[in-house]
């Protein structure tokens, strides 16, 4: 068989595969099935791809989450499970070594699923696959089936014991097709679809490598370059500067004076922060304290925002001064100082705001948020390395992308290894006496923390006022507190009767366990 005819059976084998498995079940163990039908099915059109390098930590990687995936169940690591699954194949078919250039044709393999597939379809001949003697067969066979058929009816009519085991087998006909109908709705193929297309933008590379063709012409390592001097004066950049430096722009002096403004540039910008640092060190890192008539939401945010200001200005600033033939000028050494010491002050404003975060969970609890802002904290500071990277070794904005790429989608792996609903509850439940306890943001949190609140049902009676509580966002019930847990927890046994073994996760069958030991599932 050829390979377009070994793709299409592929891509139906998962189309109908995902629609067994996944229909009307939870994304679980089901998962495990269909990530290993994908990846066969990938190795075995692309066998030399396992030896590709970084193959073997990007299957780790998806590994990873597929036990996160069956053990938590949470939505991170089904995003997890579905990134990783998604870059194994695209690394597979095309050469990339950036998430971003992968991410890419990865789109352009779903956006060309239709020309693909009716690509494959095309090459597969109608004499690829022979039927010697079908044709012949069926001609010898009209005649005798004709026969069979008129001596069928009168031994049907004179006989009433054989008319009778024909009814019975018509009937049994009828009842199978009728439930055969009844299972193959509307609605199931829609899904069956649902499942060609996903499945279709996996198996099915798109003809074009324009994308790994376009990464491949990238650098990490910065060349000088003679740059031609019309298209310069026609570029955005020369317009940019000719706005601000006018005649200085131009010229055998323009990259001396483009430096000269990059130091003055750099030097106020230090300066500025300097006194934002200053001040935050002497207020926020050694004489914080706090009280009722501090906002702490504000008082974070604000620190946050601040942050992300200083951050895209700080990558804006030193990618436009170090874009080109400047980190080649001899006399550039205070330029680079400047840089050094605007991305270590960027540094001392990531601690001053992982204070702030500090702070607030301190005195308010964990939250969805809070811990994000612990997440953004992290990949700045990485950020800044990679910015110093690219300066102090003369690398390129490529380089600084794929690393950054890469460094996200391993921060999106290790998050998933961390159930953060049960992190959250455990935490301020267990710091129920310290925190003002947000029942309702509680209560907002997958099932994963119903045996806890279960171990801590006073909370659920007392009132407890919470300040810009989450809880009053996403709590939207007319039920009390009490009552909404009570109600969840029937919800919980109710849609766990509604799946099989494909829908099995670790997370749902604690719960199940822990709660059964109480005797709560015999009520409902």
């Amino acid at each position: 068989m050829k390979t377009a005819t070994i793709k299409l059976f592929l891509l139906f084998a998962g189309a109908v595969l995902f629609n067994i498995i996944f229909w009307q079940e939870k994304i679980a163990v089901n998962a495990l099935l269909f990530a290993a039908f994908i990846l066969l099915s990938v190795f075995y059109l692309y066998p030399a791809a396992f030896t590709k390098p970084g193959m073997k930590w990007l299957l780790l990687a998806h590994t990873v989450t597929v036990v996160t995936l069956v053990i938590h169940n949470t939505l991170l690591s089904k995003l997890a499970f579905g990134a990783t699954l998604l870059l194994v194949v695209v690394f597979v078919q095309f050469l990339h070594r950036s998430v971003w250039y992968a991410a890419a044709s990865a789109v352009g393999n779903y956006l060309l699923f239709v020309f693909s597939f009716l690509e494959d379809i095309r090459q597969v001949k109608s004499n690829e696959i022979k039927y010697p003697g079908i044709t012949k067969a069926l001609r010898f066979t009209v005649i005798p089936l004709m026969i069979m058929a008129i001596f069928f009816t009168i031994y049907s009519f004179s006989n009433s014991v054989f008319n009778d085991v024909v009814n019975d087998i018509g009937i049994a006909l009828k009842k199978f097709f009728s439930r055969f109908f009844e299972w193959f709705n509307w609605e199931r193929f829609g899904f069956l679809m649902l499942g060609l297309f996903v499945s279709g933008g996996l198996l099915l590379k798109m003809r074009s490598n324009i994308f790994s063709e376009n990464e491949f012409s990238k650098r990490n390592d910065m060349l000088r370059k003679k740059h031609d001097l019309k298209a310069w004066k026609a570029s955005a950049f020369f317009d940019m500067l000719t706005l601000f430096m006018g005649r200085f722009a131009n010229g055998i002096m323009a990259l001396r004076n483009e430096n000269t403004v990059g130091i003055i540039s750099l030097a106020m910008l230090n300066l500025l922060l300097l006194i934002i640092n200053g001040i935050d060190i002497i207020y926020v890192w050694f004489g914080s304290s706090y009280n009722n008539n501090i906002n702490l939401t504000e008082y974070v945010h604000e620190g946050a925002g601040m942050l992300i200001f200083s951050i895209v200005l700080a990558m804006m600033v030193l990618l436009f001064f170090f874009r080109g033939n400047l980190n080649f000028y001899k006399r550039n050494k205070w330029l680079r100082h400047g840089a050094y010491g605007w991305i270590f002050q960027n540094v001392i404003l990531v601690v001053s705001v992982l204070l702030r975060d500090y702070y607030y969970i301190e005195h308010m609890g964990l939250a969805y948020k809070r811990i994000g802002v612990l997440v953004f904290l992290l990949m700045v500071l990485f950020g800044l390395i990679t910015v110093f990277i690219k300066i102090h070794k003369r690398k390129t904005g490529y380089y600084l992308w794929r690393v950054n790429g890469w460094f996200a989608i391993g921060m999106l792996v290790v998050a998933s290894c961390v159930h953060w609903d049960e992190t959250i509850a455990s935490y301020n439940l267990t710091h129920k006496n310290n925190v003002p306890l947000d029942v309702k943001f509680l209560l907002t949190l997958s099932d994963k923390i119903l045996p806890l609140l279960e171990q801590n049902k006073d909370v659920l009676s007392a009132k407890t006022t919470v300040i810009n509580g989450e809880g009053e966002l996403f709590y939207r019930s007319g039920l009390s507190p009490l009552q909404m847990f009570e109600m969840r927890k029937q919800d919980f046994f109710e849609e766990q009767k509604k799946y099989t073994w494909l829908s099995w996760n670790a997370s749902d069958n604690y719960v199940k366990k822990n709660l059964e030991s109480t005797g709560i599932s015999k009520l409902y």
